[in-house]
């Protein structure tokens, strides 16, 4: 195997956990060195060339600016022959909120305590909204606890939740309410019904090995859009399940100690190569 196909291999790889889907990668780009900057928008070739240093062939690049274009996460322009791309409103939003979770010093923590707990009830005609419900409830940290109920650590503001990816409509079959366990209630034995516990654990143990030396093939600015995926994809398997419930050595606080030191290391190096390099790319 030549050293071209060797790391076009181990590109494919990246990933604490296997490799992130492009939209993924931009959008922990996007949001941990675009938002908030003071930066033009950016030139195609920038990102094409940040998500082919990730392994993302040009082809699948391309394909995913367009449909974040479509989508509206992406405003497109044209300067010359040079497509340049920049966040919209809706991006910006999305990215704002998430960015609370991912700069927390404590994201798996819940101060308030306490449970949210939502009920739902859909005719099997609605089948394709089920679905839906269930993979917007998954994303936003709840687990099933059984047919129709669900619930998440702390407090969540499920109408957000709804409104957030068009779900109005399943808003009004539901119910939801904050909750405290009454005594005599196993909440051990409820937490892992509802989540899977050992699939969150292994999260959290490939995301320490993989960080606990940083990839050195990648550049500062490759690494720390990796280093943003792979917490993003932690956030969303662990919504922050108690640790009182999950034994002393559970992970999740080593876990956010690694980022915010290796991010807070990654920072400086790769906003300055990101300013250089869109500064070679749009001229003087």
């Amino acid at each position: 195997m030549d050293a071209a196909v060797r790391t076009q291999a181990a590109s494919a790889d990246l990933g604490a956990d296997g490799p992130h889907r492009p939209q993924s990668l931009l959008l922990g780009f996007l949001g941990g060195f675009v938002l908030g900057r003071d930066l033009p928008p950016l030139p195609a070739v920038v990102l094409l060339d940040l998500l082919g240093e990730l392994g993302v062939t040009e082809a699948a690049a391309r394909a995913t600016l367009k449909r974040m274009t479509h989508r509206g996460l992406l405003e497109r322009s044209q300067v010359g022959r040079t497509a340049r791309y920049q966040l919209t409103a809706l991006s910006e939003g999305v990215l704002s909120r998430a960015g609370r979770r991912v700069d927390s010093p404590t994201p798996f923590e819940h101060p308030e305590g306490g449970w949210t707990l939502l009920s739902y009830s859909m005719p099997e005609t609605l089948r394709d909204l089920r679905h839906r419900v269930r993979s917007r409830l998954t994303w936003a940290g709840f687990g099933g606890l059984r047919d129709g109920l669900w619930i998440a650590p702390g407090t969540v503001d499920v109408a957000e939740v709804f409104a957030e990816a068009g779900l109005e409509d399943a808003a009004a079959l539901a119910d939801w309410f904050a909750a405290q366990p009454l005594p005599g209630t196993d909440v051990d034995g409820m937490v892992h019904r509802a989540w899977d516990v050992p699939a969150v654990l292994a999260a959290h143990q490939a995301f320490l090995q993989a960080w606990a030396t940083p990839p050195a093939h990648l550049s500062e600015l490759g690494r720390a859009t990796l280093l943003i995926a792979d917490w993003l994809r932690l956030l969303r398997t662990d919504p922050g399940l108690p640790a009182l419930h999950l034994g002393p050595d559970w992970p999740a606080a080593r876990s956010a100690e690694l980022y915010q030191q290796t991010f807070a290391a990654l920072r400086p190096g790769a906003q300055a190569a990101l300013v250089r390099t869109v500064r070679a790319a749009t001229g003087p």
